[in-house]
């Protein structure tokens, strides 16, 4: 059942509409102009808003407008005359869902209704999900070290200037990529993520930019590669430090040009994609030894950042250990645990080689090892891999 808000300055049309959405079990308010309206809603949530266009004292475009300001999310369906269809078509641009018209379609009235009160839950869902994937990449801290990769990524982020993410396993790479994504005017936009050391050398240019049906032999059919997926939006291209030097040929011709071409098709195709690149390796080293492209490597890092190791930023310590308690314990669905401040200086002093993955790990063993609260003894015993 939804609260639907029907505004007409025709009795006759509300409750007719009032009539046909109350026997869909919906809870119907009226209004006979948009002032009226406009009032009910500053002090009532709706799922749905069916407003005429022409009305007096607030016209239907206004409240429209009104509302979408401060409620970008609110779904509207326009009633519209056979004269104002070119209106109706301009409340579409400004916002509203779609328009019916008089007289009245039944059927059209239905199927309207219930597709905008769809899409307004798959909006709603949509926000939750996002809500859940920007809570998994948190980076927690107010290190020195830490503060200086925010501050950067909060610079860099609305441009559209390549990236070369460094830092060692797990200290957070991915996480920083996604920042930069989320920040950025390309946010609404596809985030693909190309894990360079996990695809085999023949298989790279292919992931990377597609191939046509009958390029090789188990080119069975036609392949989008991930650039032409992230078009509009960002490639995050991690550990490019293992990628074949035929394939970084390829990326620097996508990154000068801004066009690829699929395996077996001599066809180019244009691509807008923002690249953020990542690696645990010294590339400059790499590059001496002939294993990475140097015009490649000053193509990538417009824009250098290095994350530090957990190790250079013990001080977060505390607030990863809190953090990953409450998050631990909500996903397992038991009751949040504690830590004792001698469990955390056990912590500081421990050499975290695999960074915040490896901390992350170690946290999660003591919860469902431990008690109900982790003391020192329980880093000592569980900090490191269990002995048979």
């Amino acid at each position: 059942m939804a609260k639907i808000l029907i505004t007409d300055d025709e009795r006759s049309i509300r409750n007719a509409l009032k009539e046909i959405l109350e026997y869909e079990k919906h809870e119907i308010d009226l209004a006979e102009d948009g002032q009226i309206a406009y009032d009910l809603i500053k002090n009532k949530e709706y799922d749905l808003i069916l407003s005429d266009i022409k009305m007096p004292k607030l016209d239907g475009i206004e409240l429209l407008k009104r509302v979408k300001s401060e409620n970008p999310d609110q779904p509207f369906i326009m009633i519209t005359g056979h004269g104002d269809v070119e209106t109706a078509v301009d409340a579409i641009q400004k916002g509203a869902y779609d328009f019916i018209q008089k007289p009245l379609d039944l059927n059209r009235l239905l199927i309207t209704v219930k597709n905008a009160l769809d899409n307004k839950d798959l909006i709603k869902e949509t926000k939750v999900l996002k809500k859940k994937v920007s809570k998994k990449y948190q980076m927690i801290g107010e290190s020195e070290a830490l503060v200086w990769v925010k501050d950067m990524i909060e610079k860099i982020a609305p441009t559209d200037a390549r990236v070369l993410i460094t830092g060692g396993n797990g200290t957070g790479k991915e996480v920083a990529a996604r920042w930069i994504h989320e920040k950025s005017e390309r946010y609404k936009k596809p985030f693909i993520e190309v894990n360079c050391a996990a695809i085999p050398s023949e298989l790279i240019e292919s992931e990377l930019f597609g191939h046509e049906k009958g390029a090789f032999t188990s080119a069975h059919k036609q392949r989008i590669g991930k650039f032409e997926q992230a078009n509009g939006g960002t490639i995050f291209l991690d550990e490019i430090g293992d990628m074949s030097l035929s394939a970084q040929a390829k990326v620097l011709r996508a990154l000068q040009e801004n066009k690829i071409s699929r395996v077996g098709s001599d066809k180019n195709i244009k691509v807008n994609v923002r690249v953020l690149a990542a690696t645990n390796k010294d590339l400059k080293e790499e590059i001496s030894n002939h294993k990475f492209r140097e015009d490649l490597y000053h193509r990538l890092s417009v824009i250098l950042i290095k994350i530090p190791s957990l190790n250079d930023r013990k001080e977060d310590i505390p607030l990863l250990a809190n953090h990953f308690l409450k998050t631990i314990c909500s996903e397992s669905g038991i009751a949040t645990k504690e830590i004792d401040k001698s469990a955390i200086k056990a912590l500081q002093a421990i050499n975290w080689t695999g960074n915040i993955r490896e901390f992350r790990n170690v946290l999660e063993r003591m919860i469902i090892l431990c008690g109900n609260t982790i003391t020192k003894d329980d880093v000592k015993k569980y900090a490191q891999p269990i002995s048979e």
